[in-house]
């Protein structure tokens, strides 16, 4: 996309069962650092997160912990996934709870316009429900347990939980007759689903023949009424989708929904399906576009397995950024996992990586070259010739990062800036400019030098800015940048044109952790 576009970026919302974990800031950050870059690169942008309050999962929740729904989701909204934004730098810029008047008002009209044109219907349906997934299972999705706590039973291959037969009144959805539409959408806009895995799966799915959607339950009071029927509650999956639009001014704000949509949306890839097959198919029905992209990242892996609260691999973000801070989670899980890919978590890759990559290479960079300045030029900045060896990496880094990041490839733009770091060390290794700074005749090739080197810094900060937020603005202040750093061009993070002056970093921008986490 060309710099000045709209850039409406999604993070799925999330269920308020239980307390947010590392997978769930992975995809916060993910996120975040998509927006911030596009931000700095003159898009109009815009962040949208926030949490589904509505369906079976959270009643259940909430009644076995002696409270109502409503209740324990604004418990658990207010004291852990707000705060999760805080403890990982989240820049959003909305925060849209399913149980807000402004989503439940959209939703009831888009259902009920929907009503209105024929595409809704009842009828009964029995089948296999999984209460964790809030959906119904084909026989494919289930497995049996040949022992354990759940011998015999058939169990979701994603929680390990026995399913439920439930059999009820339902209003359905004609999804199936969305099929053609959905398969033309998949060839003839190709990126539409991505990675490429993802997409194969979900044309494969949709290629074996859609059912109607059952939209509505009776069996519970927990979620939006039937507009028409208030002896049913809206489906939470159709319920939850519509917030990306209902955020966004759908049937209040058209200004504002048209300067927005369509979105970029990011989910993990078990929850593809419901963004790149139920949710175009609604909006199809509704005459509205379909998402820009829908992108399923993998899984976080501990111990071989999904991050999971039930499981017992559930891991708080705090854990991490009470040890190694905020910046080093971030730029950890978008640099050590292959976007799109399931990755292994271990403490023992994160602080090898913290020490080697973070504290090593880019921090102890920043150090040398400050206090190098400081010491040979008073702290001023040489106004010298730059040496091209340094930046025509520098612009090469910029321009392949800007490209691998409209290709959702994070952390190979990240390998790709720390070509810059590695170079930049290697200069300074090769140029030795403690030793040019014994020898007067040399005072012009030292100016160059660290010139050059401030210059490699000022790209550096603006790179990874989106990644490093508070490390960048402590280095950007450091060597004199000018303005503020969240408004300097990503696009062009090589033109920097610095200041005149170094402070000194009063502590390194990547502290040495003496002590292991546990």
């Amino acid at each position: 996309m060309a710099a000045g576009d709209s850039f409406y970026i999604t993070t799925p919302i999330f269920y308020v069962n239980d307390v947010p974990h590392i997978g769930h800031a992975y995809t916060e950050v993910a996120a975040d650092v998509l927006a911030r870059w596009h931000r700095q690169r003159g898009d109009d942008t815009w962040l949208l997160t926030g949490t589904d309050e509505h369906g079976q999962k959270i009643l259940r929740t909430a009644v076995a912990n002696d409270t109502t729904p409503q209740a324990w989701a604004d418990k658990l909204v207010e004291d852990a996934w707000k705060p999760l934004l805080q403890t990982i730098d989240i820049s959003n810029d909305d925060f849209i709870r399913t149980t807000e008047p402004r989503h439940e008002k959209a939703v009831a009209l888009f259902l009920q316009r929907l009503y209105d044109d024929g595409h809704i219907y009842s009828g009964e349906y029995e089948g296999y429900y999984c209460v964790g997934c809030e959906e119904y299972k084909q026989i494919d999705d289930l497995m049996e347990t040949p022992d354990g706590d759940y011998t015999g039973q058939l169990v979701c291959k994603i929680h390990g939980r026995p399913v439920e037969i439930l059999k009820e009144k339902n209003y359905f959805f004609r999804m199936s007759a969305f099929e053609d539409r959905l398969l033309d959408l998949y060839e003839n806009t190709p990126d539409f689903v991505q990675p490429s895995s993802v997409r194969n799966e979900i044309i494969q799915f949709v290629k074996q023949g859609l059912d109607d959607l059952s939209i509505s339950r009776s069996s519970f009071d927990w979620g939006i009424k039937v507009p028409w029927d208030d002896s049913h509650v809206v489906y939470v999956w159709f319920d939850a989708l519509l917030n990306y639009i209902t955020a966004v001014g759908y049937g209040a704000d058209d200004e504002q929904f048209e300067r927005r949509w369509p979105a970029v949306h990011l989910v993990g890839k078990d929850i593809a399906r419901f963004h790149a097959v139920i949710w175009p198919a609604m909006l199809m029905a509704a005459g509205l576009e379909v998402p820009r992209a829908v992108f399923g990242h993998g899984w976080l892996l501990v111990g071989g397995e999904k991050m999971s609260k039930s499981k017992l691999t559930g891991i708080a973000p705090s854990q991490i950024t009470d040890t190694f801070g905020s910046d080093a989670f971030r730029y950890y899980f978008l640099s050590a996992i292959t976007f799109g890919q399931d990755g292994s978590f271990s403490w023992e890759d994160l602080s090898a990586r913290y020490q080697a990559e973070l504290a090593n290479g880019f921090g102890n960079l920043a150090s040398r070259v400050i206090a190098m300045v400081i010491k040979y030029f008073d702290g001023s900045i040489p106004a010298a010739p730059l040496d091209d060896v340094i930046t025509s990496i520098e612009k090469r880094v910029t321009d392949a990062a800007n490209t691998q990041i409209d290709a959702f490839a994070i952390n190979e733009a990240l390998a790709t800036i720390w070509e810059l770091v590695d170079a930049l060390n290697g200069y300074i290794t090769d140029t030795e400019p403690w030793a040019l700074a014994k020898d007067p005749a040399q005072r012009g090739r030292l100016e160059s030098v660290l010139a050059t080197a401030v210059h490699g810094l000022g790209t550096l900060a603006v790179l990874l800015a989106p990644v490093l937020p508070k490390a960048t603005a402590r280095l950007w202040e450091a060597i004199g940048g000018n303005g503020v750093l969240e408004s300097q061009r990503i696009d062009r993070a090589w033109e920097f044109d610095g200041g005149s002056r170094v402070s000194a970093l009063e502590a390194s921008l990547f502290p040495r952790i003496e002590a292991e986490a546990d």
